[in-house]
């Protein structure tokens, strides 16, 4: 696994090398923004009736991803102008490698929509875990939100991570082979619509509040390279305005959006109105506040990478703060 990941890491660093002068016009005709299927949020009713290009005055292109990890290779070869609801591990392992990115808003708090699941034949329970999982196929979507919080939870639950056999897959592969019955997978790791169809055949070992007192706050941030922004700041600080915008509508009219929001998650309703009941969405003034953004976030980063560097997994940042640019969602909240 430690292998994997360094090769996540060499090829983020040399595909950084490539974004010299990707953004240097500032007058861009079409942008692209990562997002990903089966991950209902209420921007998508903006996404299907084309409110971005409206308020932008240029076309966006959507392109769904499997995984955060793919989000920053895409950003780093210049093909994706701003992720959407990118994990929080996938940009630290970037940041890590060299690649010059930043926070500019909090996409999605979602504790309760990344878990780790097992098979429910194996009937295991906090207290038995390390005996029935030594030497199981763990299917676990490496340098991501799930593998860091995967990696917490076998901690809590006194599992060596050498005493499991890890396969990287993406979480829609994995929900594909752990619905199997004869599948060789113990254990798979994944969130939003994945997660669900795992439920299917497992149950997380530990969730709720318990989970979050190990794992910690569980969320996804919508990411950009430096330079797009300083590029192209109006147009980065509309689009989060047109984000801001749907959170604040869902409130009150999360039924009437429900449809489009459907269309494009790629899901059916019953399924989006599922995994979207267990998001939350910040407000502007709450990511501006100390609790996110103004505060929180930088400190999260850092104890985040602080963690994976002692897990020899990256080489953390000295300072994250430089990381986290709230000055696009500041204007924004004025317009």
């Amino acid at each position: 696994m430690k292998s994997t990941l360094k090769k996540l890491l060499l090829a983020t660093a040399v595909a950084a090398v490539s974004t010299t002068a990707s953004f240097a016009d500032g007058h861009l005709k079409e942008i692209t923004v990562a997002y990903f299927l089966e991950w209902p949020t209420p921007n998508q009713f903006a996404q299907t009736n084309k409110m971005y290009e409206e308020a932008l005055g240029v076309k966006v292109k959507w392109v769904s991803f499997d995984a955060g990890t793919a989000m920053s290779a895409a950003m780093a070869s210049g093909d994706v102008h701003i992720s959407f609801s990118q994990g929080v591990t996938p940009f630290l392992v970037a940041t890590a490698a060299g690649q010059d990115l930043q926070v500019v808003d909090i996409a999605v708090s979602y504790s309760d929509n990344d878990n780790c699941v097992v098979r429910s034949e194996l009937e295991v329970n906090k207290g038995n875990a390390a005996a029935i999982l030594k030497g199981k196929k763990v299917a676990v979507p490496l340098g991501t939100a799930a593998h860091s919080g995967f990696l917490k939870q076998i901690k809590y639950l006194n599992i060596n991570e050498s005493d499991l056999t890890i396969v990287d897959m993406a979480p829609s592969d994995s929900a594909a082979a752990f619905s199997q019955p004869n599948t060789d997978l113990a254990m798979a790791c994944g969130w939003g619509g994945s997660l669900r169809k795992m439920k299917e055949h497992g149950n997380p070992i530990i969730e709720g509040a318990e989970k979050e007192s190990v794992v910690g706050k569980v969320f996804d941030v919508t990411s950009i390279p430096t330079s797009f922004g300083e590029e192209n700041p109006a147009l980065l600080a509309k689009f989060l305005k047109v984000t801001a915008d749907m959170n604040a509508k869902y409130t009150s009219e999360s039924d009437a959006m429900m449809g489009d929001i459907q269309k494009s998650a790629g899901m059916d309703l019953d399924g989006t109105k599922a995994v979207i009941g267990t998001f939350v969405f910040p407000t502007v003034a709450e990511q501006l506040s100390a609790d996110w953004m103004g505060g929180f976030v930088p400190k999260y980063l850092a104890d985040s990478a602080a963690s994976l560097e002692s897990d020899g997994k990256i080489k953390a940042l000295s300072d994250y703060n430089a990381v986290v640019n709230s000055s696009y969602l500041e204007a924004a909240s004025k317009m």
